[in-house]
């Protein structure tokens, strides 16, 4: 990751129609933000945060400093300091199987970029650093399937289309085998165990599973395994929370709150909520993943 000086205050939205001839993208940038220096232009770009929509097309990332334009075309840049150069966590390399790698992803790291930058989301993070952190073969990287920020633990990145297609599939198709941990609040019932929480999210079918529970007193915990068959948003968080077992360090389905605050942070909108005390990090991991792989069609399994 390149350091770069951060100056809270610059943080802004700005359309650019080219009206030079064969002009670059990087030199249209520079007449346009000329408070910028051309180092932190060609990092925004990089990181993804400059669009280009050719004349009559549809708006798409640029990176190439030397992209030559037309007249008429449009660059977008979204600049924000703090989320451009602010420090990423890092994944942590589990297998590199070639055509796609194994990430034990953090909790605070996206698994989508937004129009303000893609570099701190996953795969685009592996391919700018991961990769080479571990001395791996640099190659393009494609997402797979996603995990909440909050959450870590396990996730695949494509290292061609072809295998993304074929890991989405698996995925699309309930063919591979998903567990998580979770820390909740208070012993979880014997009785929900093993039973299927099928809960419709956003009006679609989900299904969860509770596999054990092991209840500690000394901090009216319990850890429990739990396995999904499908893959909605927010799901095990919504249906642990529905039974009265919210997982510790939830902020959007606890109960330790003053009261929420929507605020609009540059690249995405989050609901802030303000604690009693300061929040753990959300306890749900991804920690097992197994799946017939498409190129082998050996059973592949990962755990943490």
């Amino acid at each position: 990751m390149v350091v770069v000086h951060l100056s809270p205050s610059k943080s802004f939205a700005l359309d650019v129609v080219n009206s030079i001839e064969n002009q670059t993208a990087i030199d249209c940038l520079s007449l346009s933000c000329p408070q910028i220096s051309n180092k932190k232009l060609k990092l925004a770009m990089q990181y993804g945060a400059v669009w280009l929509t050719p004349n009559g097309k549809k708006a798409a990332r640029v990176r190439k400093v030397k992209k030559i334009l037309s007249k008429g075309d449009k660059l977008s840049i979204y600049y924000d300091e703090k989320i451009l150069f602010s420090p990423i966590p890092s994944a942590q390399l589990i297998s590199d199987e070639g055509e796609y790698s194994v990430w034990n992803k953090p909790s605070g790291m996206f698994s989508q970029g937004t129009k303000w930058g893609d570099h701190s989301s996953i795969a685009r993070w592996v391919e700018l650093f991961g990769l080479a952190k571990y001395n791996l073969d640099l190659r393009p990287t494609f997402l797979v399937h996603r995990l909440d920020r909050a959450t870590s633990g396990i996730i695949l990145v494509a290292h061609s289309k072809k295998m993304a297609a074929s890991l989405s599939f698996l995925f699309e198709h309930r063919q591979i085998e998903k567990q998580y941990e979770a820390v909740v609040k208070g012993e979880f019932p014997s009785e929900l165990i093993s039973q299927p929480i099928l809960d419709e999210i956003d009006g679609k079918s989900a299904t969860t599973i509770v596999l054990s529970s092991k209840y500690d007193p000394s901090s009216r915990q319990s850890r429990l395994l739990v396995k999904i068959e499908t893959g909605r948003k927010h799901q095990i968080r919504k249906h642990l929370a529905n039974r009265g077992f919210p997982i510790i360090g939830d902020r959007f389905y606890g109960d330790d709150f003053l009261h929420e605050v929507s605020v609009d942070y540059g690249s995405y909108l989050e609901t802030e909520i303000n604690t009693k005390t300061k929040q753990p990090d959300l306890m749900l991991k991804s920690c097992y993943l197994s799946f017939t792989c498409p190129m082998t069609q050996i059973k592949q399994e990962y755990k943490i």
